[in-house]
């Protein structure tokens, strides 16, 4: 499901009913007590330990691995000597050399399957707003010879508002779904919704999972007009459908003072709508309330989520505070001389 990464925590050893073994040889289980001489013992010398006085815990790290010993007080002995006698109160599983650094491991390329994967997504933007997308993207070289010959080929490719489907599927293929929008719901919030002439057509979706990414397309233009990021938080209706879409969108923050120009900042997948919206200011309308199911004698599980408009996107917050998506809006650019201006890929 691409989640952000984390590393694997596990607190009181000795009370949960597992046996940990490394080299064939037991650290933890009914009869091992998981204390700091038995890690020595079971995965030999590391660095100086971290004693850490305000958590009253003693860090002893590996790479990949770190342990936590509960300590009410050490004094550092002369030559780095490890307290005696502590049990392990917590142990972190990651990737890295340490667990401050610690990454998501690349996927490994027997798992592409000929799918593109986005390693990055940042939002294009003008004078006007955002103005489209531009995605790094991964997948697996294809050529002559077995798979373990593959090797990872990374390019990137730009969608605007105002391109074709032709653009579209030119720069990133063929969709994984093709979608047609039902009857807007939203058209009641419209200023003027009796006025709005019906269509006999519905707009459509290009559904790129693997990318995390959605694009609508006019019905009657057959034009880009609208993006849907999602970020794949668990606690989310769509949660597991789309892979997690690393986005970055640059906003402006309008400063009180005339004098004061206006700054920039960044809003990204991993960003709360708190911080945000104390940076941009509040909203000046509360959010639309939107509570999906799947029929109508269902129920949604994971509760409502709330559409904030600002700056030419909606955000649709989770109850955490997390962000589930972001659609934007944008008007048509000349795509034609936008990519005259694009580097060769």
């Amino acid at each position: 499901c691409n989640l952000p990464p984390k590393p694997i925590g596990m607190q009181d050893l000795n009370i949960l009913v597992f046996f940990f073994s490394f080299s064939g040889v037991h650290f933890n289980s009914q009869a091992i007590a998981p204390t700091i001489e038995q890690i020595d013992q079971s995965f030999g010398a590391t660095h100086p330990g971290v004693y850490n006085a305000t958590e009253q815990l003693f860090h002893l790290n590996f790479r990949g691995l770190s342990f936590s010993f509960q300590l009410d007080s050490w004094t550092e002995a002369p030559k780095y000597e490890i307290p005696h006698g502590a049990t392990v109160k917590r142990m972190y599983i990651y990737t890295g050399n340490s667990l401050q650094d610690t990454r998501a491991p690349a996927m490994p390329l027997s798992c592409y399957l000929g799918n593109v994967y986005a390693e990055s997504v940042d939002v294009l933007r003008d004078a006007t707003g955002p103005s489209g997308l531009r995605l790094r993207l991964l997948t697996a070289g294809s050529g002559p010879g077995v798979l373990s010959d593959a090797k990872m080929r990374v390019f990137e490719r730009c969608i605007y508002f105002g391109d074709s489907c032709q653009d579209v599927l030119s720069a990133l293929g063929s969709p994984h779904k093709v979608f047609y929008k039902a009857e807007d719901k939203m058209k009641i919030h419209s200023p003027s919704p009796h006025k709005q002439v019906p269509s006999r057509c519905n707009d459509y979706f290009f559904n790129y999972f693997t990318l995390g990414v959605d694009i609508l397309f006019d019905v009657s233009t057959h034009q880009v007009k609208k993006f849907v990021l999602h970020t794949n938080y668990p606690g989310h209706y769509n949660f597991n459908i789309y892979y997690h879409c690393d986005f970055k969108i640059p906003l402006t923050v309008k400063r009180d003072s005339a004098d004061c120009q206006a700054e920039m900042c960044t809003l990204t997948s991993y960003s709360k709508w708190d911080s945000i919206h104390e940076l941009l200011g509040h909203p000046t309308e509360k959010p639309v309330v939107l509570h999906r199911s799947s029929s109508p004698n269902n129920t949604n599980p994971f509760g409502s989520t709330f559409c904030f408009g600002l700056q030419k996107k909606i955000q649709k917050v989770m109850q955490n505070n997390h962000i589930a998506s972001v659609t934007l809006y944008g008007l048509p650019k000349p795509s034609n001389q936008l990519r005259a201006a694009e580097p060769t890929q």
